[in-house]
């Protein structure tokens, strides 16, 4: 009765622990969440008052489906003054979701069969959803000592004729690593030469911590005709729940893209749209302060971590992430997944919630996410420390 993509899929990681800690938090237990990747900050006072007001005026009929005009050009203003890469709003589409913007762009660009390379460790719902629309992920494994980040020399032998395009997440979840301009067209300028499409996800964006965000599509003409932009306001303004997120590309695919949302999903919501041009329009300091304190986080996090035993740490450029190396204890810990064992004891017995790194592809890894508060981040390195004491 089940097809076989859905029988081949693989639930969410992030929202299955997600799902565990509400469980708990049920029961009556204090559990200390550094799993979820959602800002611990409200939606901007200015986007919740645009909300009601569409509410209030009765804007809650069927809109554009590729998203209202006013919201793809503020979102086309954007993009040219903070990105420097020109769209016309025609070339926007606005999704649900960042998750949407993606599965519809590859519903755009992929025959069954086509191969999509996937850097790794990668966000977990990629090769899900190249799945979904009967592509074939082709993982990419980085270097640790390269803080993860590809190059085309690495990336060139898994190069085939089916090879279609590359998903890039700058920054990444979950490593927080950043690829700056340099770096990001050594590696995308020979591959779009080769024909490849790169889906860039960028929600990231705002989390970038030294030197500054380089957006793909900036690059060059070509790279840009060559690229899909995936992004949102659920991580740069705190609207996780809002469900609002948009792709740029070249303008016969975006129309592509715009029509195949359409049919799934009509348009976003009208009163997700509104909030989330307000946002866009007058929420800029608020974002840049909330920047600032999540590298305070991050700051504090790296420099306990110096004397945390068996753990070694990729310092994050971006995103509000630590990835975790805990490949100290690959002899000690017993179990088929070293970092699904780990992260179960520290919830378990230590009531403190990771994401572990298998549902990344990395294995030795747990990730840690620092969108919570430095009251709960304090709280939570001392019980991590006080597990990997136990292994010393």
């Amino acid at each position: 009765m089940i097809s076989k993509r859905a029988r081949n899929m693989a639930p969410s990681m992030t929202l299955g622990i997600n799902a565990k800690v509400k469980s708990l938090e049920a029961e009556g237990k204090k559990i200390i969440d550094l799993s979820i990747g959602e800002p611990d900050f409200l939606t901007p006072d200015v986007a919740k008052e645009a909300g009601k007001a569409a509410i209030d005026n009765n804007m809650t009929r069927y809109g554009p489906a590729a998203g209202s005009l006013p919201l793809r050009q503020a979102i086309a203003k954007k993009l040219k003054e903070e990105n420097q890469v020109e769209y016309a709003p025609t070339d926007i589409v606005v999704t649900s979701g960042a998750k949407h913007a993606l599965t519809i762009a590859l519903t755009a660009l992929l025959d069954p069969g086509d191969e999509v390379i996937i850097p790794v460790p990668y966000w977990v719902s990629y090769p899900e959803i190249v799945k979904l629309v009967e592509g074939v992920p082709v993982f990419v494994e980085g270097k640790k000592e390269n803080d993860f980040k590809l190059t085309f020399e690495e990336v060139a032998p898994y190069l085939t004729s089916r090879t279609k395009a590359i998903i890039l997440t700058n920054p990444s979840n979950p490593t927080g690593a950043v690829y700056f301009k340099d770096e990001l067209d050594a590696l995308v300028t020979p591959l779009v030469e080769k024909g490849l499409m790169v889906l860039s996800d960028e929600i990231y964006e705002r989390q970038v911590y030294g030197g500054d965000f380089v957006s793909v599509a900036s690059l060059s003409p070509k790279v840009k005709e060559h690229t899909i932009l995936i992004n949102g306001l659920s991580k740069s303004a705190a609207m996780t729940g809002w469900r609002i997120g948009y792709t740029a590309s070249e303008s016969k695919l975006a129309k592509v893209i715009g029509d195949i949302s359409s049919h799934l999903v009509s348009h976003p919501s009208t009163v997700s749209q509104e909030a989330a041009r307000a946002a866009l329009e007058h929420a800029q300091g608020d974002m840049e302060e909330r920047r600032e304190q999540y590298k305070q986080r991050r700051d504090y996090i790296l420099d306990f971590l110096k004397d945390v035993p068996g753990i070694a740490s990729v310092a994050p450029e971006g995103a509000f992430y630590v990835f975790l190396d805990i490949s100290s204890l690959r002899d000690k810990v017993k179990g088929d997944s070293l970092s699904l064992e780990v992260c179960e004891a520290l919830l378990d017995q230590h009531q403190v919630a990771l994401v572990p790194g298998i549902g990344f592809g990395a294995d030795d890894f747990l990730r840690l996410s620092y969108a919570a508060s430095m009251e709960d981040i304090k709280e939570a390195l001392h019980r991590i420390k006080v597990y990997m004491e136990q292994w010393q």
